[in-house]
Order: C-alpha cells, then structure tokens, then sequence
C-alpha cells in the first residue's frame, strides 16, 4: 500500500497535468477561430469609410456604438481612425514627451531605436496614440523603453489596444489618464497567408509564450493576459483604471488614472 503522502502527491502531479492539458486545448481552439476571425475582421475593415491597406499589420478600432453599449469602449478615442491608420510617427514636444501616434508596423521599432539615439537625452515619457500592430516591433519598443529608464503613459482619450499595451508595459512609471481608452484581446499572427490549423496552432503557442514572457519580465500581473487570451481578435477586453492598477500596468495612483471606466 502506497503511503498517504505518495497518493497526495499523485493527486497533485495528476491535477497539474490536467491543467496543463486543458491550457492548450483552449489555446489551439483559439488558434482556430483566430483564422475565422481574421477572416471577417478583415471583411469588416475593407467595408469601413477611409480605410487603408497596411500589410501584416493586426490592428483594431473600437466600434463607434455609444458607451454603455455591450462591446463598446468606455468613450470615443479623439485621434481620427485615418490618423491612427497611418504607419506610427513620433513627435517630441517641451517637457520630454515623445508622442507615438498610429499604427505599429513593421519597422516602427527601428524608427523609434532612431529617434531614441539622435534624441534619447530629451525624452523623458513616451504617450501613446495606437490601435496596435506588429507584436514583434511592440516587444522590441518595450525592452528599450525600459532599458533607457522611460515612462509611458496613455492621455485623456487616447486609444491604447490590441499590441499597444505592449509597448506602454515597458515604461519605469505607467500612467493612463482619465478616459484613456486600453485595451487587449489574443495577439495573432497575419503574416502567414491562409495558414492551416496547425500553423495558426503553432504560431499562437509562440507568441503567446513571447507576449507572456515579456510581460512577466515588465512586472505586469498574470491576469491582464488571461483577459487577452479570453478575448477574440475580433473584439477588445476594456481595461479600467482599478484593473490596471491591481494588474501593475499602470504604477501611479487615481490622480493619473482617474476613477471612471478606462
């Protein structure tokens, strides 16, 4: 007979592998309606006035439905959609912030390297302005963020989704003020054309285990990437100001946040 304290731990062994079963058979049927819903994102983006095409680049806007609506951002970002569409620039202004306006595509990370070594010594804070893009370019933004010791926020207003949050993660101090709009859902890959299951699979399991490794390496709770990876690309899990704070996205206290929905 097996002593009580063998069983106990079989029990154990049993129930983590059982959990870990479970993670990624959730992961690979995400990884699926991850190519469904590509599919009918893009769809659904080609039919919206202005729209622009920029390649391999993941992005979402928030729906144009009024707050309080199921699914809809707590308020209306205040950048343009044809704005935020354009590839991402930079913009320094009195006082050391550097604004990131627009999307993140491929290359944004080696324009902002650039704009850090002509003029890293003013920038203080980065404020971003974005709808996401590439998760690549948003991991590499974070680590020089945080290697030249900079803070990031996200202004009144502003739109933080999908990739962005990534880049924000990076930041000494992080701070996103009233009615700053952020928010996150599953991170994909859109570089790989009509992918097949075990593709999509394999390209999911990847960058989910990057984004994940990032963010633990930011400091940032666990629990802001269960909302991601609970949340279709399709749609937008909207951060609040007390789910921010307990998830250490942002660091400062109510005064940056502000109290209402984030």
């Amino acid at each position: 007979m097996r002593p009580v304290g063998a069983f106990k731990a079989m029990i154990s062994m049993d129930d983590g592998v059982l959990m870990r079963g479970a993670f990624y058979v959730l992961l690979a049927a995400a990884a699926t309606f991850i190519v469904i819903d590509m599919r009918e994102i893009n769809k659904a983006e080609a039919a919206r006035p202005g729209f622009e095409t920029v390649p391999d680049v993941p992005t979402f806007f928030p729906p144009t439905t009024a707050p309080g609506v199921p699914g809809a951002p707590p308020v209306q970002p205040s950048s343009p959609e044809e704005v935020l569409r354009k590839p991402m620039t930079f913009n320094l202004v009195s006082g050391g912030v550097l604004y990131a306006k627009g999307i993140i595509d491929p290359g944004a990370a080696d324009r902002f390297a650039g704009e850090i070594d002509a003029r890293g010594e003013y920038i203080k804070s980065v404020s971003l302005d974005s709808p996401g893009g590439s998760v690549d370019d948003a991991i590499a933004m974070s680590k020089l963020i945080r290697e030249k010791a900079i803070a990031t926020k996200v202004g009144e207003k502003a739109l933080c989704a999908s990739s962005c949050p990534i880049v924000f993660a990076g930041g000494v101090t992080r701070a996103a003020e009233k009615n700053a709009v952020v928010g996150v859902h599953q991170v994909f890959n859109a570089s790989i054309e009509s992918p097949s299951p075990d593709q999509a699979m394999a390209s999911a399991q990847a960058i989910t285990a990057r984004v994940a490794r990032h963010l633990d390496e930011m400091g940032i709770g666990a629990g802001l990437w269960i909302h991601a990876l609970e949340t279709p690309p399709s749609q937008l899990y909207y951060l609040t100001p007390a789910e921010m704070l307990k998830y250490r996205l942002t660091t400062n206290a109510t005064e940056d946040v502000g109290t209402g929905a984030g």
